[in-house]
């Protein structure tokens, strides 16, 4: 006969704790995987998380809970500028709700790699509620503040495959840095 189950034995653990670190090229697949899993994603190959994992390691981080990659965010500095851009963020459904998206982008920015970064951005298309929540709730973290406006347009850059994709622009005034550290 099955014992009963109290609901705090059913919850999520009110306390992970991810390990965030630098990708390896190892890691590819399981990135891969992991963005695949979270639609509405856009798929890259896995040779791109691979090259992004490796040549790009210091501007992309995971959270790994016991040996399973549960986040990723991949993104790079734009050449020439003070810009932090974030291409994706993955969240593995066993670690949403926690602020994990929230955690690996704070922590991205505390990095050498990113420490001219005057502001953050990211293209998001108006129907991925979970981006934009996420960005909004980083900014106001932070205390920086969040524009965003048509970017990538459907019919002049995507051919109408694919949703226009709005820039979103967060400041990462110095007091705003200091919170995210």
């Amino acid at each position: 006969m099955p014992r009963d189950v109290t609901q705090a034995e059913t919850r999520k653990p009110s306390i992970l704790t991810p390990e965030l670190r630098r990708p390896t090229p190892a890691d590819g697949a399981q990135i891969w995987g992991l963005v695949r899993a979270c639609a509405p994603l856009d798929e890259n190959s896995m040779y791109c998380n691979l090259i992004q994992a490796d040549h790009f390691r210091d501007t992309c981080v995971v959270a790994e809970l016991d040996g399973e990659i549960v986040g990723w965010i991949s993104g790079h500095m734009i050449p020439n500028s003070d810009v932090f851009f974030v291409w994706q963020v993955a969240v593995s459904p066993r670690a949403r709700g926690l602020g994990l998206g929230k955690t690996m982008l704070k922590h991205l920015l505390s990095r050498d790699a990113c420490a001219g970064a005057e502001a953050l951005k990211t293209t998001i298309t108006k129907d991925n509620m979970a981006s934009w929540a996420l960005f909004r709730s980083f900014a106001s973290a932070i205390g920086g503040r969040l524009h965003d406006a048509p970017h990538y347009q459907r019919e002049a850059h995507f051919d109408g495959h694919h949703d226009t994709e709005h820039m979103v622009t967060i400041s990462l005034t110095e007091p705003a840095l200091k919170k995210a550290a």
